[in-house]
């Protein structure tokens, strides 16, 4: 027994010696984690896992879905992870799955990062990333005044729809009646919350077509036929 304190005794020495986890300023940060799913908190990097096959599938959807819709309705910028977003001086830099910028906003955007807040930011949830985008970035996006936060996600098949309020505090928006959610923040913008949680997801061309987006930007439908 009494070995036995001794020995815990010691480990707590050592323990309490121990140098504190090093931090690094987010400009080092940029440098050295540049093109890794990692985010910056406080100084300290947190590493992300990677991603399962379905939270991809759900994100590339999104991707060329949203891509062409900005790209046909004149809008702006849709960018995926890894790319950072310094959410504001005292807030971390995350890494978002996927958001939109706004014309009047993209003097924010910079070679390595968004400095300042997007427009709208979509995360899919997973079982490691839960806490974190339900708690941590959920306050972090609204206060740094993010205009419009998705949660998706596909193991509880569930999409949760946030907007930010004239008091600044995020407030559920749910579908209409026929289970469409329409963005506020991407003019026009609507989403059938079913397409999500398909096996297979549905094929992109069916929901360009049902969005009316078989178009070039000028809204000339000629040559889709």
């Amino acid at each position: 027994m009494n070995v036995m304190k001794a020995v815990s005794s010691e480990l707590n020495s050592i323990s309490s010696k121990a140098e504190p986890k090093e931090k690094i300023s987010y400009e080092d940060f940029l440098t050295q984690y540049e093109g890794r799913r990692a985010e910056w908190v406080d100084g300290e990097v947190v590493v992300i896992p990677s991603a399962t096959a379905r939270h991809q599938n759900i994100l590339g959807s999104f991707l060329c879905i949203l891509g062409v819709y900005t790209e046909s309705h004149d809008l702006d910028e849709i960018l995926v992870a890894p790319f950072q977003v310094k959410l504001g001086p005292d807030l971390p830099g995350r890494e978002p799955d996927l958001l939109y910028i706004a014309s009047p906003h993209l003097d924010r955007l910079k070679d390595m990062y968004l400095d300042g807040p997007a427009d709208m930011i979509i995360e899919i949830v997973s079982e490691e990333s839960i806490n974190r985008d339900r708690g941590e970035k959920f306050v972090e996006y609204e206060a740094a005044a993010v205009l419009e936060y998705w949660l998706l996600d596909p193991i509880r098949q569930e999409g949760q729809f946030y907007r930010l309020g004239t008091d600044n505090h995020y407030h559920p928006v749910l579908p209409d009646d026929e289970a469409i959610y329409h963005s506020e923040a991407v003019k026009g913008f609507w989403l059938r919350v079913s397409w999500l949680w398909q096996e297979p997801l549905p094929p992109v061309l069916e929901i360009w077509r049902e969005l009316d987006l078989l178009r070039n930007p000028r809204g000339d439908t000629k040559g889709t036929e």
